[in-house]
């Protein structure tokens, strides 16, 4: 076994190690992951996934004109962006220092600013009911080992009534190895199997970590922290659409999802 393979594993790691890792990879991996996906994410759009279903298009957040939106997660802001284009009241919020660094880039650039605050999604750094809508999209769910409580903590903030939708990798994808060509379509881990995917250094020490939870598991989270289920959206391959993300490719796309949103709703009682 080569020193690459001896650095990816499945095992279960902690709270804190995981947010270590999260915010230590991000920070040192801004910088590449704008220069591969920036201009596939726009500096005032909201794209929803690789198979590039845009807000614009979708209007899964209803009417944001005038609402108080909460991108957690943002990375670059793009979608934040985007909201305060559409009358939106935006923030965005990330653990990342190096991605807020992108953000702020983005907002010289397009002129478009919103308020950009560094936080944890575990520990949402706003007042109850602070906001109309909450929306992430592959932000912040993926990269905790308890987003049970991110759930509980967006339902906090949300007035009654508010909106919180968010795009994941379908978990049907953690059965099927990260290979976008002919290798991705074999079976070879169980479903069932909630290890993260865990990339650590030759001490054994985590440098990057996400987490897999079934379909199951999310509609518990959700109805847990006292969510309503709205929709559960699973973005087909476009015609035309040719671009390579990591394990996301038209040939693995048109076969089975890569990408599940959920919209969600805080009962208005």
């Amino acid at each position: 076994m080569d020193d690459d393979e001896q650095r990816v594993t499945r095992r279960a790691v902690a709270e804190a190690e995981t947010r270590r890792a999260s915010r230590g990879w991000w920070d040192r991996d801004a910088d590449d992951y704008q220069a591969e996906h920036g201009e596939f994410l726009g500096d005032v759009d909201f794209v929803w996934c690789p198979e590039r279903l845009r807000e614009a298009d979708a209007r899964l957040l209803g009417e944001v004109r005038g609402r108080r939106v909460l991108e957690v997660g943002c990375g670059a802001a793009s979608a934040a962006r985007w909201l305060a284009t559409e009358g939106a009241h935006a923030v965005g919020l990330d653990l990342s220092a190096g991605m807020l660094r992108h953000a702020r880039e983005a907002t010289a650039r397009s002129g478009v600013r919103v308020p950009l605050v560094q936080g944890d999604a575990l520990a949402l750094p706003f007042p109850d009911a602070a906001f109309d809508i909450a929306c992430t999209a592959f932000g912040a769910i993926p990269f905790v080992a308890d987003s049970a409580a991110v759930m509980a903590e967006v339902f906090r903030v949300l007035r009654p009534g508010g909106r919180w939708v968010f795009s994941v990798t379908h978990p049907m994808r953690w059965i099927f190895p990260d290979d976008p060509g002919e290798g991705g379509l074999r079976v070879i881990h169980s479903y069932f199997d909630r290890r993260p995917y865990v990339e650590q250094d030759p001490d054994g020490v985590p440098t990057y970590v996400e987490q897999h939870r079934t379909l199951g598991d999310r509609i518990r989270e959700l109805v847990g922290a006292g969510f309503a289920l709205r929709n559960l959206v699973e973005p087909e391959w476009p015609d035309g659409h040719e671009q390579v993300w990591g394990q996301w490719s038209p040939l693995r796309g048109r076969l089975f999802p890569g990408t599940a949103i959920f919209v969600c709703d805080k009962p208005a009682g």
